[in-house]
């Protein structure tokens, strides 16, 4: 279980002010080469990056214009049909001031683009080639929100279906999450179909993959969040209960739920409010609810992702 300490009540919590819980600058802290959690899911990520074939093709016009925009992204191809290159071209002559060297933008018939694709893709008539975004690890995210009174993260437990991950950065950029905390293993990961879900915020909020979530959990309280389960059994709903200061949410899988281990390190659990004869939401349903009622509660949170 948590050492933390439990709170029952909304406002029973011991919370310290956000400086107060801040790390001591006196006390060196360990850095993402020396921590095994930090660095294990850094590695894989790296490995696939390096291996041939590793880049993979996005698609859909807003998924597209958010790549062009993005200084992060390596992109090797840009391709449109005739009837979206006028509005491609005029996001990348926005756009391409971005990066440091040209972007192309090929002209390919319906037909010719979809055989980049994979099958049933809905490409809107563009799609890019990239890179996989480099993910920040754990401690960047720590470290993004140490100066921080309040911040928000999202906590995935095996959350498999990419167009729910998709779906859940979407509402993540538009309420303000700084990053979407994954699983190494059993999760989705980057994807075209991911990307197209998100509609564009893949490229402003960080999906960061961890290889062991309770442990990243136990580095995030260290850090001074709070990690909030939702759990159908809980017995006060997420309006009751204190949203201040900095805290994670943290969602399982549709059926599964939240794992035995992540549901122990969790602070507190509760639910939303859901009655009658289907009162199991889909995770990216519960995900916008439980972001939205934290953005009614807590105005005024600062940009969705990390500074790097």
């Amino acid at each position: 279980m948590s050492k933390r300490k439990r709170f029952k009540h909304h406002g029973d919590r011991d919370r310290a002010h956000p400086q107060s819980r801040s790390h001591d600058p006196s006390v060196e802290r360990p850095s993402a080469a020396a921590t095994p959690s930090a660095t294990g899911a850094a590695r894989e990520w790296q490995a696939r990056r390096n291996q041939p074939g590793s880049a993979l093709w996005l698609y859909g016009i807003h998924p597209v214009s958010e790549v062009l925009a993005n200084k992060q992204r390596k992109i090797h191809r840009l391709a449109a049909i005739s009837e979206t290159r006028d509005q491609i071209s005029a996001v990348l002559k926005q756009a391409g001031k971005c990066h440091d060297y040209p972007i192309v933008l090929e002209p390919f018939d319906r037909v010719s683009l979809e055989k980049l694709l994979p099958a049933g893709a809905v490409h809107q008539g563009v799609a890019v080639l990239v890179e996989p975004l480099e993910p920040p690890d754990i401690i960047e995210v720590c470290d993004s929100a140490e100066s921080a009174g309040s911040a928000l993260l999202l906590i995935l437990d095996q959350v498999t279906d990419p167009h729910n991950v998709g779906a859940i950065l979407r509402t993540a950029a538009a309420f303000g999450a700084r990053a979407v905390i994954v699983t190494e293993r059993n999760a989705a990961s980057e994807s075209g179909v991911l990307a197209k879900s998100a509609s564009g915020a893949l490229e402003h909020v960080p999906l960061v993959p961890v290889t062991n979530l309770a442990r990243a959990m136990a580095q995030l309280k260290e850090a001074g969040f709070w990690c909030i389960g939702l759990a159908a059994e809980a017995s006060e709903t997420l309006a009751e209960i204190d949203l201040s200061g900095r805290i994670a949410i943290v969602l399982g899988a549709e059926g599964a739920g939240l794992r035995r281990l992540t549901r122990d390190n969790c602070d507190k659990l509760t639910r939303l409010p859901t009655q009658g004869p289907i009162s199991q939401l889909n995770v990216s349903n519960a995900a916008a609810i439980a972001l939205y009622e934290v953005a009614r509660r807590r105005p005024g949170l600062p940009p969705p992702g990390i500074s790097r």
